[in-house]
Protein backbone atom coordinates (compact mmCIF):
# COMPACT_ATOMS: atom_id res chain seq x y z
CA UNK A 1 0.00 0.00 0.00
CA UNK A 2 1.16 3.56 -1.47
CA UNK A 3 0.36 6.88 1.18
CA UNK A 4 0.97 9.69 -1.59
CA UNK A 5 -0.62 13.06 -1.60
CA UNK A 6 -2.06 15.23 -4.29
CA UNK A 7 1.82 15.34 -5.87
CA UNK A 8 1.96 11.35 -6.69
CA UNK A 9 -2.18 11.33 -8.35
CA UNK A 10 -0.04 10.85 -11.74
CA UNK A 11 -1.33 8.63 -14.71
CA UNK A 12 1.97 6.78 -14.91
CA UNK A 13 2.31 6.07 -10.97
CA UNK A 14 -1.00 4.70 -10.38
CA UNK A 15 -0.41 2.69 -13.65
CA UNK A 16 2.99 1.47 -12.30
CA UNK A 17 1.49 0.89 -8.84
CA UNK A 18 -1.35 -1.32 -9.99
CA UNK A 19 0.99 -3.22 -12.00
CA UNK A 20 3.02 -3.92 -9.06
CA UNK A 21 0.12 -4.90 -7.39
CA UNK A 22 0.07 -2.08 -4.60
CA UNK A 23 -2.71 -0.48 -3.18
CA UNK A 24 -2.62 3.64 -3.96
CA UNK A 25 -4.24 6.21 -1.46
CA UNK A 26 -3.65 9.24 -2.98
CA UNK A 27 -6.20 11.81 -3.19
CA UNK A 28 -7.30 12.95 -6.57
CA UNK A 29 -6.27 16.40 -8.06
CA UNK A 30 -9.35 18.85 -8.83
CA UNK A 31 -8.66 18.48 -12.82
CA UNK A 32 -9.24 14.78 -13.04
CA UNK A 33 -12.63 13.70 -14.33
CA UNK A 34 -13.38 10.92 -12.51
CA UNK A 35 -12.67 11.19 -8.86
CA UNK A 36 -12.06 8.24 -7.81
CA UNK A 37 -12.74 7.60 -4.04
CA UNK A 38 -10.28 7.04 -1.64
CA UNK A 39 -9.93 5.59 2.26
CA UNK A 40 -10.27 8.85 4.01
CA UNK A 41 -8.79 6.65 7.24
CA UNK A 42 -6.05 5.23 5.94
CA UNK A 43 -5.40 8.77 4.47
CA UNK A 44 -5.63 10.10 7.69
CA UNK A 45 -2.52 8.01 9.02
CA UNK A 46 -0.38 9.52 6.61
CA UNK A 47 -0.87 12.69 8.46
CA UNK A 48 0.30 11.21 11.61
CA UNK A 49 3.20 9.68 10.19
CA UNK A 50 4.51 13.27 9.00
CA UNK A 51 3.68 15.00 12.06
CA UNK A 52 6.07 12.29 14.00
CA UNK A 53 8.53 12.92 11.16
CA UNK A 54 8.17 16.67 11.63
CA UNK A 55 8.49 16.34 15.39
CA UNK A 56 11.71 14.27 15.55
CA UNK A 57 13.43 16.92 12.98
CA UNK A 58 12.82 19.52 15.87
CA UNK A 59 15.93 17.64 16.98
CA UNK A 60 18.58 20.21 15.09
CA UNK A 61 20.72 16.86 15.32
CA UNK A 62 18.44 15.20 13.03
CA UNK A 63 17.55 17.93 10.77
CA UNK A 64 21.06 18.60 9.76
CA UNK A 65 22.34 15.44 10.31
CA UNK A 66 25.35 15.84 11.88
CA UNK A 67 26.18 12.09 12.15
CA UNK A 68 28.89 10.61 10.11
CA UNK A 69 27.77 6.95 10.10
CA UNK A 70 24.59 5.41 9.68
CA UNK A 71 24.79 3.41 12.80
CA UNK A 72 24.93 6.55 14.94
CA UNK A 73 22.30 8.34 12.86
CA UNK A 74 19.59 5.64 13.43
CA UNK A 75 20.47 5.28 17.16
CA UNK A 76 19.87 9.16 17.56
CA UNK A 77 17.00 8.78 15.70
CA UNK A 78 15.68 5.96 18.31
CA UNK A 79 16.75 8.64 21.32
CA UNK A 80 14.64 10.91 19.77
CA UNK A 81 11.35 8.41 19.23
CA UNK A 82 12.28 7.60 22.73
CA UNK A 83 11.47 10.96 24.20
CA UNK A 84 8.78 11.24 21.95
CA UNK A 85 7.13 8.33 23.72
CA UNK A 86 8.03 9.62 27.11
CA UNK A 87 6.70 12.84 26.71
CA UNK A 88 3.20 11.23 26.12
CA UNK A 89 2.76 9.65 29.25
CA UNK A 90 4.47 12.36 31.65
CA UNK A 91 1.96 14.42 33.37
CA UNK A 92 -0.88 12.11 32.73
CA UNK A 93 -3.33 10.76 35.35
Amino acid sequence: MLLGDKGYDADAILADLEDRGVAAVIPPKRNRKVQPVIDGYLYALRNLVERCFSKLKHSRRLATRYDKTAESYLGFILVASARLWVRHFVNRT
